[in-house]
């Protein structure tokens, strides 16, 4: 009865999701991650993107109302401005005035480096943000190889609050050999910035993903992979919190599952060879795309290029025959590519964005 309650024009987009399941063109494309600007303020370890800063490439305003039309056909309900550091661009705000003539949320993933700064703007023209937090402070600031990142974190997100008390603010945590053992304390960090959530993923070392042109050798997996010592203390470390904090897990302040996070040291067990990889459910190439910063379109942020928006327009890029067969053909379950993704989306046909 709740379905038959839903607005007509909600069906139908429902409907166009199924499509792409039924038939893998895309009809509707709930979520687009574009990348606006190439360069990030933040050196961290576990990410190559700011080894290219010297090479600054940013999407124009003009180059995405190109295809405006584009989002409006498949209905675009999320766009969520990734990076590098999205706030970098020289004029993100544009952009933003574009998007909200459709209506779509806005979601800001940040290094939280320039949120001070750019408060009232943020407030003014994004639904929420997700910034990095990977430490507590001196975990945080060593790893993002930036001094103060992490009281200029804190200073962001506060001034944020300050504005609007009720603007929603995430954390996302990359868990990796140098905070591994700070998860304890990654929480109360979390909670003394005032963020409304924190989630955490494993650090991605098997892609090209990031600004890797070539796959990472052996030393440097080594810098951020734990070792097999270390995933032993990282389940014991994993088991403390999810006891401790028992109530953070309760009322959502931590957004994944005791369960789901115990899929974390299985992941690195897998990367020595010890055990399966978690299992995938993901069906990002069906409802999202991303958009790089010289244009490069992908299915998802791990798998190849599908084309560019400088050369096609996004809908033939995504219907074309290359992408369509690679939906169809694609196995998420025993994809190699897959297998060891550490950031997946599984967004169901019957919900909005």
């Amino acid at each position: 009865m709740a379905f038959l309650r839903l607005g007509n024009s909600v069906v139908l987009d429902i409907a166009r999701r199924q499509l792409n399941f039924l038939t893998h063109r895309i009809h509707s494309l709930p979520i687009v991650l574009l990348m606006p600007h190439s360069r990030c303020n933040c050196r961290c370890v576990m990410c190559d993107i700011w080894r290219a800063n010297e090479h600054k490439q940013e999407i124009s305003r003009g180059a995405l109302e190109k295809h405006l039309d584009v989002f409006r056909k498949f209905k675009v309900r999320q766009v969520v401005f990734s990076g590098g550091e999205a706030l970098m661009h020289s004029n993100l705000w544009t952009f933003c005035e574009s998007l909200k003539e459709l209506q779509t949320k806005i979601t800001l993933l940040s290094t939280g480096l320039l949120l001070q700064a750019h408060a009232h703007e943020v407030i003014h023209w994004c639904d929420e943000v997700i910034v990095s937090l990977d430490g507590s402070r001196e975990i945080h600031n060593k790893i993002r190889n930036i001094p103060r990142a992490y009281e200029r974190l804190a200073e962001g997100v506060k001034a944020l609050k300050l504005i609007n008390s009720s603007f929603r603010v995430t954390a996302r945590c990359v868990i990796q050999r140098a905070n591994f053992f700070d998860l304890p304390n990654i929480v109360e960090a979390a909670h003394e910035i005032d963020v409304d959530e924190i989630s955490f993923l494993a650090v991605d070392v098997s892609s090209t993903a990031f600004n890797r042109p070539t796959p990472w050798g052996k030393e440097q997996i080594a810098q951020v992979v734990l070792t097999a010592k270390e995933i032993a203390e990282f389940q014991q470390v994993l088991e403390d919190t999810i006891s401790e904090y028992a109530a953070d897990f309760r009322d959502g302040f931590i957004a994944e599952s005791p369960d789901k996070l115990r899929r974390l040291p299985r992941y690195f067990a897998a990367l020595h060879g010890d055990g399966d990889f978690p299992e995938i459910f993901c069906n990002a190439p069906w409802v999202s795309t991303v958009v790089e910063a010289d244009g490069t379109v992908r299915p998802c942020f791990f798998h190849r290029s599908l084309g560019n928006i400088h050369d096609k327009p996004l809908d033939e890029i995504l219907n074309s025959n290359q992408a369509i067969n690679f939906r169809r053909s694609l196995d998420v379950k025993t994809n190699p590519i897959c297998r060891k993704c550490t950031c997946s989306l599984n967004l169901k046909a019957t919900r909005l964005v």
